[in-house]
């Protein structure tokens, strides 16, 4: 399991971590101290993102749709954010 951590603009931290089985990702996990509302919707961006190719493009389309099409309040981190700290832990695959 690949981990990373990036401290976003502001001093949130945003934790990943990636199980990447053949070319595609088995599992995601996101964690730190970022404020997202209602809170299970990272569970739900975690879904969207399982069993989909580990490519940079897949993932920063499903990433930046999610946030932009869901009805969420995300404080202390963007969803840039969310696509640097996800690349940063493929590249350590």
């Amino acid at each position: 399991m690949n981990k990373a951590e990036l401290k976003v603009k502001g001093g949130k931290l945003i934790k990943c971590s990636v199980e990447i089985e053949g070319n595609c990702i088995k599992t995601i996990r996101y964690t730190g101290d970022f404020f997202l509302h209602p809170e299970e919707y990272i569970e739900k961006l975690e879904n969207e993102l399982t069993g989909i190719p580990a490519s940079p493009e897949t993932i920063k389309t499903i990433i930046e749709e999610f946030f932009k099409n869901t009805e969420i309040t995300l404080i202390g981190a963007s969803a840039e954010d969310f696509v640097k700290v996800t690349f940063n832990c493929l590249e350590a695959h």
